[in-house]
């Protein structure tokens, strides 16, 4: 496989609103820089290209058309080009939301399409040959923010930090990584990071959160870079209701986090390729895939131009894209606006795929995305869930569908049984190091 990669600075200029809070948020200075980072991959047939904002989130049009160019722009099918975003609360506002249409900060979303497409095409030319290795580490660093009651009452952490002893809901600290190293001189040249939790370590009250940050991705990226030497990019996961441990108290959180995550990172990164037979992708294939999910939007929001941005209301139902890419035999599902942690593990768990990664706010911005007993518990997330509850499950159900359906494209199947069905594996399934 042959990779090419960019990193590119798009921190806006002071005094632009920022997304995320309060509409009266607006910068006085600049903690540290925001950026996009950009992987290619390149197996010899198909191109797949990962972008990751340090963005709150764009919006679904606007993806679309670009994602389109750059496809172009690499001979690619649109379906092989990945947007995801941080889900950053100290950038720009990218998105248009119902009632404030007009703050989308329009000059900013050009100056980023622009920026977008040149780096694409400056990736010709600077791809290397190397070997990819993945891996997963469960990392005890966030916490699920709802707080519910023996009588399934929720509670949201943020307003109540009190309850935080008490937090005991379920989470996902799956730290899922891709490690890609040079076949010239056997020294890592680029990773991905996978973790989910809201960025909002740095994001503390009065001048924090007037502050142009990545927040812990940031210092995520630079810890990893400073010690290995490989360029870093962050992804985040289904992170609707999940948090750092450490959440809106500060830069020494957000440094706190990133660094312990690099750790993570570093750690894998001795690991794999010390265990080839385990952790090696063995002349990967790349493929990208796109399903449309539809389901009926709720009463509230309905024809409701106070709860949906005239684009969404427009469409008169729920309706988005999930988006699969896959590197070998690990696969990253774009899912739109923020899936909470519960709906990204479900599908994770009903993969065929090695390893399942989900990348947040994929294919644009649609409020959060519950699991249907959510609802009746009521809470933050629940209040913006736009379609009915009893459809959850078949948003799950469409991305893996979607999941099988690329994977047995990239691995066509001889035996009689579908994967995995055909597998019979001993009762202890301990692989050796090494072939």
């Amino acid at each position: 496989m042959k990779i090419a990669w960019f990193k590119r600075a798009i921190s806006p200029e002071i005094g632009c609103i920022i997304a995320g809070y309060a509409w009266n948020d607006v910068s006085v200075t600049k903690q540290d820089d925001i950026y996009m980072t950009g992987l290619c991959c390149d197996d010899g047939v198909k191109k797949i290209l990962i972008l990751s904002f340090d963005l709150l989130a764009l919006d679904e049009w606007y993806i679309q058309r670009v994602r389109k160019e750059c496809a172009t722009i690499l001979g690619t099918e649109e379906s092989c080009v990945l947007f995801t975003c941080t889900h950053n609360h100290s950038g720009p506002q990218t998105i248009s939301e119902a009632c404030h249409e007009d703050a989308l900060n329009q000059p900013y979303v050009d100056m980023l399409e622009k920026a977008i497409l040149e780096e694409t095409a400056g990736l010709q030319g600077k791809y290397i040959d190397v070997e990819v290795f993945f891996y997963s580490a469960n990392v005890d660093a966030n916490r699920n923010r709802r707080y519910v009651t023996a009588d399934n009452c929720a509670s949201f952490l943020p307003a109540r930090r009190e309850l935080i002893p008490l937090a005991d809901g379920f989470t996902d600290q799956e730290f899922g990584s891709l490690i890609f190293i040079a076949s010239q001189t056997g020294q890592p040249v680029y990773v991905i990071g996978n973790y989910a939790a809201h960025p909002l370590a740095g994001h503390a009250p009065g001048l924090g959160g007037l502050r142009i940050s990545a927040d812990f991705p940031g210092y995520f990226r630079n810890y990893v870079t400073a010690e290995t030497g490989a360029e870093c990019m962050y992804i985040c996961g289904a992170t609707g209701n999940m948090v750092p441990k450490e959440d809106e108290l500060g830069t020494d959180a957000a440094k706190g986090m990133g660094i312990r995550l690099g750790k993570a990172m570093l750690a894998a990164m001795v690991d794999a390729p010390r265990n080839p037979a385990r952790f090696k992708l063995k002349e990967p294939k790349v493929g990208g895939l796109i399903r449309i999910f539809t389901a009926p939007l709720r009463p509230k929001f309905k024809d409701n131009p106070k709860n949906l941005a005239s684009y969404y209301l427009a469409k008169g139902k729920f309706e988005s894209e999930i988006q699969i890419v896959s590197i070998g035999d690990i696969a990253f599902v774009g899912l739109p606006g923020e899936p909470c942690a519960e709906l990204g593990l479900e599908i994770k768990w009903h993969s065929p795929y090695r390893r399942t990664y989900i990348a947040y706010c994929a294919t644009g911005y649609v409020d959060y995305i519950c699991p249907a007993n959510f609802l009746v518990a009521g809470g933050y997330e629940a209040m913006t869930h736009r379609f009915s509850a009893r459809n959850s499950i078949d948003l799950i159900k469409t991305a893996v569908d979607g999941l099988f359906a690329l994977r047995d494209t990239i691995f066509p199947a001889d035996a009689k049984e579908m994967y995995p069905d055909n597998l019979d594996l001993p009762l202890v399934c301990l692989p050796p190091n090494r072939d």
